[in-house]
């Protein structure tokens, strides 16, 4: 099988975690702190902190930026849940603005329409590894005098205009054994802001910076020496990675730019896309419907998934929540039905890639 996803774990990894467990210094630690410098180096921002993971750093972020009961967030339907969830952990309200059609991102005319005195916070997500149009978030976050969180849980290494997300706002990073770079589970905050920097490291420490001594309510949401001792090689390697992600997608999409009825991915001039997913749409004009062009792929051994299925917005839990009333969110209901990730990562050799091509174009006949 051609799976879909597969972490790059070498002998140099394997030995720093064993470095890790014969030291005895195994919860947050030296490694940890490497590990934030080295994030905070390559993003191109002041400050980094490392959390257990995505989800943790998402609501850590937010509490340390102040949002809280009674505030709005806005942010896209079309991501994994937790992107949501951690607003409402904080006790705020999520507000979601519909997505474009050829990038998946959240779409910065419907945030100008979901703008209210009540909006403290947008928190786009760069999805499948492409940045949102975070220069125009930016200026909107400026008039309004809004905050800006970027979720670049998918996104290590992608750049807007040549600087690196999650450094326009307090960035918010997945290290998930799926990404573009791993540490088993983790998590990372990057911010320029010294004030944030040291509330989310009070936030995810139980509230304390002295031991025993606990000035705010906080929470266990630290990372450990081992997951940072991968981290610190896995940086060292994002690069390179990203390069052959880009390059498998260039040639999928060189290769498969004629099918009929299906649409490859689409980059924005000035963009960098890391290619954390590599998504087509599959029309209702295919030779087979979604679902059959899975089952195609899989029974010729190569691994696929639909990212996302159900917008968050239509997910049982959110439909029960009254506050929680979306506006027309027409084109990610739309695209939820169409959208297919096909693999893309950086273990594939050519062979397979010939495999993926010539199996899709069979089925496009």
């Amino acid at each position: 099988m051609i799976q879909i996803s597969r972490p790059i774990i070498d002998e140099e990894t394997i030995k720093a975690v064993v470095d890790v467990l014969r030291s005895g210094n195994l919860a947050q630690g030296a490694k940890v702190l490497e590990f934030e410098n080295a994030f905070a180096d390559y993003i191109g921002v002041r400050h980094a902190v490392a959390t257990s993971n995505g989800t943790t750093a998402l609501h850590a972020a937010l509490l340390a930026n102040g949002i809280g009961a009674g505030d709005e967030v806005i942010t896209t339907p079309f991501t994994f849940i937790a992107t949501a969830n951690s607003i409402l952990y904080t006790g705020a309200k999520p507000v979601f603005a519909d997505i474009e059609e050829d990038t998946f991102n959240i779409d910065v005319e419907k945030i100008k329409e979901a703008i209210n005195h009540k909006t403290k916070a947008i928190l786009p997500v760069h999805l499948y590894g492409q940045p949102c149009d975070i220069k125009a978030i930016c200026e909107l976050c400026e008039d309004h005098n809004i905050l800006l969180i970027e979720d670049a849980s998918q996104a290590h290494g992608a750049e807007f205009g040549g600087k690196r997300v999650g450094s326009f706002g307090t960035g918010c990073f997945s290290f998930y054994p799926t990404k573009n770079m791993t540490t088993g589970e983790g998590g990372m905050i990057t911010t320029d802001n010294v004030d944030v920097a040291k509330r989310a490291r009070l936030l995810i420490n139980h509230g304390s910076s002295k031991r025993y001594h606990n000035e705010i309510l906080g929470y266990n949401y630290r990372m450990t020496d081992i997951s940072a001792a991968i981290g610190i090689c896995q940086i060292k390697k994002i690069d390179i990675w990203n390069e052959k992600r880009i390059y498998n997608a260039n040639f999928l999409s060189d290769s498969l730019k004629n099918i009929k009825d299906m649409t490859i991915p689409s980059v924005r001039d000035g963009r960098k896309h890391v290619f954390h997913q590599y998504t087509v749409r599959i029309s209702s004009d295919f030779p087979i419907d979604r679902n059959g062009f899975i089952s195609a792929l899989e029974a010729n051994g190569i691994g696929c998934s639909i990212y996302y299925p159900v917008p968050v917005h239509m997910q049982e839990f959110y439909r029960k929540i009254n506050k929680i009333q979306p506006n027309n969110l027409g084109m990610t209901e739309r695209l939820s039905k169409e959208v297919v990730s096909i693999p893309v990562h950086p273990s594939l050799s050519q062979e397979d890639l010939n495999k993926i091509v010539s199996v899709m174009v069979d089925l496009n006949e």
